[in-house]
């Protein structure tokens, strides 16, 4: 299962996608409209802030507000920044891969493989769309 701080991010990412002018939006009003903790919001907007798919403005009129096309947002790139590595095992990643410490051989490895093919589908799916994808 994704995690809440994922399921709010994309929650939060195709309100703000679904905004006519762009223009800032309220922390508040994403909160209440998408039913997220406002002080468990602001961390997951920080961090897509800090991922370049999210501006911000303060004072009055302020929030937060997308700074790029929703064509342009891989949920790939989201899920990674948010949930972490797409595989469900180290060894089966293709960023973090790390070697499990119980395993003889790779290569064998039926738990390896199975996952590696979640991987790859999982992967599929979440490059073939977009945040415009999934919010209109």
């Amino acid at each position: 299962m994704i995690s809440k701080k994922t399921k709010y991010g994309i929650k939060a990412l195709t309100y703000l996608a679904r905004q006519e002018d762009q223009t800032p939006v309220a922390i508040a009003d994403i909160a209440a409209s998408e039913h997220i903790s406002i002080k468990f919001l602001e961390s997951i907007l920080l961090l897509l802030r800090n991922s370049g798919f999210l501006g911000a403005k303060k004072g009055k009129g302020g929030g937060y507000y997308l700074i790029k096309d929703p064509k342009e947002i891989s949920m790939a790139k989201v899920y990674r920044i948010l949930e972490g590595p797409i595989a469900l095992l180290p060894c089966a990643s293709h960023n973090f891969y790390e070697k499990c410490d119980d395993c003889d051989d790779e290569v064998t490895c039926a738990a390896r493989r199975l996952m590696t093919e979640v991987r790859d589908n999982t992967l599929k799916i979440l490059e073939s769309n977009s945040l415009a994808d999934i919010a209109f």
